[in-house]
């Protein structure tokens, strides 16, 4: 009977697929606005796409080469007898496959209404707040709900014919290797305009933000959809379908829970493993009933709009998870039915520490609060103080998610064991198509206000694209805290299915003593991880943007009509800077993510695999929180100092503010939101490679102490 829940989340996948072309439908039906306004929107969707086409043309050769690297050296861990012993292993190549291709799909799905959203949520916003908001929530939501629907579909068909999660860990892994390309690539696409932009056309010229002869203004909106739609589309689903993998995998390899003794009950076992995939379908529930009270409720305050739907998609989340826990337990014993009880809660917590997490974000990144006002407050010392005051309040706000992890991760181990923190991290992303919604909020209302400006709007549509945008820069903000806890606990779920794999495989249970040199390796190689990996993005951010600033210095030195808005500025060249740079520089990160985990695991063994696991989880959570919280403040004390106060635009407070603003482009954006994807990667690559590993000195090793 456990099986055929299936049904549930198979359906829900498909409605949300339904739901998101009629959502595409909603938003194609409306005005796109005047001819400049169309020409805009028409350059974004040229750069989008032509980024996208290149990007998608890496990607073949890249899941082409691993499909054949799984098929042919991997063992297959369906093999009679002894698991990991025939070496044709085509049902994880043909989930990689699959779940390489329902990442793209989602992530050009969501991307191609973006880019068409923008110029019609200006335009709405002609007739008022509500109608902005509505025309480019709906576009986000197309997003949000293509991500959930291909991979509850996808999980629920893979599960319902191979009746193993192994087979899942293949189609997950897929959709971690694109999630990884897609928002490191889109990252320093984004930021190598923005910050080219900042440098030459602020702070040298003065010009607006958005302005028209800026050559990089196309391509930083052009970024905005690459980084901020497709990128962090693709690392939510990741993070999303690994949560879902970890606690299936958990459940199928543990023999006790609270010490209920699982190889008695296969019907427990069997009710446990389908779980997370049932909730995950309540959860897609859940979130389509928030965006339609969305939808019929005033939004003239945008962000309490957006924030309301996330707390109605929880409480309509918690009732319904409740029913069918309780539609489980019918099959079950006294003693399941408690347990399942115990993983209701665990989720309900990991719900819960989640919303905490983002909300926390908003508190350190929000203009009206006390850090960002602090942080503006310190330009008047100068670009150093800036940059000081944003770096300690980044540093500051690691403690609050920390906390939250802390608890999240107590109480669902006491409620349930190592399958609670899965089912924690299984809750925390139970709602991810109204994250996801509220995420691609952000860059569709970022674009239609440089749309409304370069459209020649007036002042007042263009205050209202402002009002909008600051709520998806609000949104943006909580997403990212939110992806952070979820992608640390998923990570967390992965490591202790990692351990329950190797147990079986091996017989006997990894012992990860940091006394063990190699295994204090391990740990110490994995601490350095996410600092090299952020360096190497953060790096390429600083290459690409200094060849865009000598591009657009060198079109205003030969063209100075562009700056007289006689001629326009050629955008095309500036996009090309961003796209091949982006793509030329992710090449060596994403290698990295892949080739270390098994590098460690072939020369120091499994148990030095796994504390490289720990100790990359801990300093990513760390350089994850601390860049993206950061460079959120710094990027709102800008805007609040941009909205007149401290002297308003122009003035050496404006300038100091501009520097903080440009360090924290590439925290943001680039590197802080990135390692969620690493961390994941990196954990999936583990237990894929699993079976290759234990073939060197059964797991210890070639170097052993």
């Amino acid at each position: 009977m456990a099986v055929a829940f299936l049904i549930v989340s198979l359906i829900a996948g498909i409605i949300s697929i339904l739901m998101a072309i009629y959502f595409r439908s909603l938003v194609l039906k409306e005005d796109p606005g005047n001819e400049k306004m169309v020409t805009v929107a028409g350059y974004i969707e040229e750069g989008a796409k032509a980024y996208i086409k290149v990007q998608y043309m890496v990607l073949g050769i890249f899941v082409a080469v691993l499909f054949f690297v799984i098929l042919f050296l991997l063992p297959s861990p369906l093999a009679p007898g002894e698991r990991y012993a025939v070496w044709f292993n085509w049902e994880q190549a043909l989930a990689y496959a699959i779940g390489s291709a329902g990442s793209m799909v989602a992530g050009y799905l969501g991307l191609y209404v973006g880019v068409k959203a923008n110029t019609r949520a200006a335009q709405a916003c002609t007739v008022g707040t509500k109608a902005g908001f509505d025309v480019a929530f709906f576009g986000g939501a197309v997003m949000g709900l293509a991500v959930v629907g291909v991979a509850l579909i996808g999980v629920s068909v893979l599960y319902w014919i191979f009746e193993t999660p192994l087979i899942i860990l293949g189609f997950s892994f897929g959709a971690s290797s694109i999630a990884l390309f897609m928002k490191c690539g889109g990252g320093i696409f984004t930021k190598t305009a923005d910050v080219g932009a900042d440098l030459v056309g602020k702070a040298e010229y003065d010009l607006p933000e958005d302005d028209p002869r800026n050559p990089a203004t196309i391509a930083d909106n052009v970024g905005d959809n690459v980084g901020d739609i497709a990128g962090m589309g693709s690392d939510l689903f990741d993070s999303y379908v690994a949560s879902i993998v970890a606690a299936m995998m958990i459940a199928a390899s543990l023999a006790l829970i609270t010490n209920i003794d699982l190889t008695l009950d296969p019907v427990l076992r069997a009710t446990l493993v389908v779980t997370p995939v049932v909730l995950c379908g309540v959860g897609l529930i859940a979130s389509l009933i928030g965006i339609f009270i969305i939808k019929y409720r005033e939004a003239e305050n945008p962000g309490k709009a957006l924030n309301n739907g996330t707390y109605y998609a929880t409480l309509i989340f918690a009732g319904i998870a409740a029913l069918f826990t309780w539609i489980l337990t019918l099959d079950l014993n006294a003693e399941g039915t408690l347990l399942l009880w115990r993983i209701y809660f665990a989720v309900l917590i990991g719900l819960g520490s989640g919303i905490v997490m983002g909300f926390t974000s908003d508190y350190f990144t929000r203009e009206d609060r006390k850090p960002t006002r602090n942080i503006a407050n310190s330009a008047k010392e100068g670009h150093a103080v800036v940059i000081l005051s944003g770096f300690s309040y980044g540093l500051l706000s690691v403690v609050p998610p920390a906390l939250g992890i802390i608890v999240a991760m107590a109480v669902s181990y006491l409620l349930a064991g190592v399958f609670g923190v899965a089912m924690a991290a299984v809750g925390m992303l139970a709602i991810v198509g109204t994250i996801v919604s509220n995420d691609a909020f952000g860059p569709i209302v970022d674009n239609a206000r440089a749309i409304a400006e370069q459209g020649e709007l007036g002042d007042d549509v263009i205050r209202t694209a402002d009002h909008l945008d600051s709520a998806g820069n609000t949104a943006k903000a909580i997403t990212k805290g939110f992806a952070i806890g979820a992608a640390n606990l998923t990570v967390f779920g992965l490591l202790f299915s990692f351990a329950e794999e190797v147990a079986k495989a091996r017989g006997f249970r990894i012992e990860i003593d940091l006394l063990d040199i190699g295994v204090l390796i391990g740990a110490f190689i994995g601490v350095v991880v996410p600092a090299l990996f952020s360096a190497l993005l953060v790096l390429a951010v600083q290459k690409n943007a200094a060849k865009m600033v000598d591009e657009i210095r060198r079109q205003f030195e030969e063209n100075p009509k562009i700056l007289t808005g006689e001629e326009p500025a050629d955008f095309k060249k500036t996009i090309d800077i961003a796209t091949k740079g982006s793509l030329r520089e992710l090449i060596v990160p994403s290698i990295i993510s892949i080739t270390v985990p098994i590098g460690v695991g072939i020369i120091f063994g499994v148990a030095s695999l796994g504390a490289f696991l720990a100790g990359a989880i801990l300093s990513g959570f760390v350089f994850a929180v601390f860049m993206s919280n950061s460079g959120g403040s710094w990027d709102n004390a800008k805007k609040w100092i941009e909205d007149g106060n401290l002297g308003g635009k122009g003035t050496e407070v404006h300038k100091a503010s501009i520097t903080g603003d440009t360090v924290g482009d590439p925290f943001k954006d680039t590197a802080g939101p990135s390692i969620n994807t690493l961390l994941v990667v990196m954990s999936l690559t583990a237990s894929m490679f699993m079976g290759l590993l234990l073939l060197f000195n059964s797991g210890a090793g070639l170097i052993t102490f």
